[in-house]
């Protein structure tokens, strides 16, 4: 179910109720292993935790140790995982957890435990709104920020009349109403929507009706296999190609490696991280690669590092792993580090930082297999991520 990856970094160590010298902090990372979301997350949210230990836990006087498990993308399997991590394996704190319900069935456990959730895979936004906890950090993105960010900065840009493909259930509907509105708000037009199977193999039907909009934006208000098959069946009729944008709510670069540059090219997208930004997120993609087979980390994977980098300050400067303290720690204080620069946690524990609209290069763009993007614009943090006023989290002071 899981494998014990020991970093035991010999400095010392601080855990809750025990001397730090004999006890180290004990991290989990619950993610998708065998699904959808493996190439996303799985092992690779695993090693980016493993390289957070190594460059920082010995300069911060810790001493840590990580395991992890396949939540199989069933909340069950997430939330027996979680409650047996808490209640008799030590475990401090759950990082990663992709997939909406089991975010949401673990947010509920570690809110009983008063145990630590720091989630950078899942999208829902109720993380940091209705289902929000004190002891819960929402790092990496979220519904808003895909959808509204993307909605947002296409249509700036001129890209000011919509056609929804969306996807049959709850995500995709929240998806298509947060852009839909972002879309109004920024001055746009929506000329239509469909609803498609979830999930659905063919969408032909729906790339027509979308055609027959005329619209300048056709927007996948889907995720994962959906999203893929969506923009591989518009690539082969051209559609991108023809004057019409595309815009995906919800894509990983993983997702547009396997694409292919002839289909996926010209697509717009939100994504919280890069892999060449800059020096840093540069230096560590390639530590990344070196253990994975050549394969650039995800957003997903870097949220990872990126959060468990912040806890773990948190953990140094409180002396203590009690998840009240160290969530409120790092709400108090800014968090930087390589591959998401400067940010900030707020009271709902939405993390705020950049994010970025990329569009897809052409093959004759690109220079090696993973230059896949060219940035199209930076959604400042306090643009991108749903107002604080409009948050319907019980922590917020109104």
């Amino acid at each position: 179910m899981f494998r014990n990856l020991s970093m035991l970094l010999l400095c010392g160590g601080i855990a809750s109720g025990a001397s730090a010298a004999e006890t180290p902090l004990k991290i989990g990372v619950l993610t998708d292993m065998s699904g959808v979301y493996a190439d996303a997350a799985g092992q690779g949210s695993v090693t980016a935790a493993e390289f957070a230990i190594a460059d920082y836990a010995s300069k911060l006087g810790l001493k840590v140790e990580v395991v992890s498990a396949d939540h199989q993308n069933k909340a069950d399997v997430g939330a027996a995982t979680a409650r047996r991590w808490y209640d008799t394996e030590g475990v401090q704190a759950i990082f990663d957890v992709t997939t909406s319900s089991v975010a949401l069935a673990v947010n509920q456990i570690a809110r009983e435990k008063r145990r630590a959730h720091i989630n950078s895979g899942a999208a829902t936004a109720d993380l940091t709104g209705a289902q929000c906890s004190p002891y819960t950090v929402h790092w990496t993105y979220d519904t808003y920020s895909q959808a509204s960010g993307t909605a947002a900065a296409v249509t700036r840009q001129g890209g000011d009349s919509w056609f929804f493909l969306t996807a049959d259930y709850a995500f995709g509907h929240a998806m298509e109403r947060e852009a839909r509105e972002r879309v109004l708000k920024e001055g746009g037009r929506v000329l239509g929507a469909v609803r498609t199977p979830f999930p659905t193999a063919d969408y032909s039907s729906f790339l027509l009706q979308a055609q027959g909009s005329r619209s300048k934006v056709i927007g996948f208000a889907n995720a994962g296999g959906d999203a893929a098959n969506a923009v591989k069946q518009a690539g082969e009729f051209g559609v991108g190609r023809r004057g019409t944008k595309l815009a995906a709510l919800l894509l990983f670069i993983t997702e547009i490696r396997a694409l292919g540059l002839e289909a996926a090219q010209g697509l717009l997208l939100t994504e919280a991280f890069y892999w060449d930004m800059n020096d840093g997120t540069r230096d560590f993609a390639r530590r990344f690669a070196e253990r994975h087979q050549g394969r650039m980390p995800t957003m997903i994977q870097a949220g990872v590092y990126a959060s468990l980098v912040h806890y773990m300050k948190g953990v140094a400067a409180t002396g203590s792993a009690d998840a009240a303290e160290v969530v409120a720690w790092m709400k108090a204080n800014p968090s930087e580090d390589a591959l998401f620069g400067k940010g900030t946690i707020r009271q709902d524990g939405r993390a705020i930082h950049d994010m970025y609209l990329f569009e897809v290069k052409t093959p004759a763009e690109s220079r090696s297999q993973w230059d896949l993007y060219k940035l199209q614009a930076t959604i400042p943090g306090d643009a991108a991520f749903r107002p604080l006023e409009g948050s319907d989290c019980p922590l917020v002071t109104k």
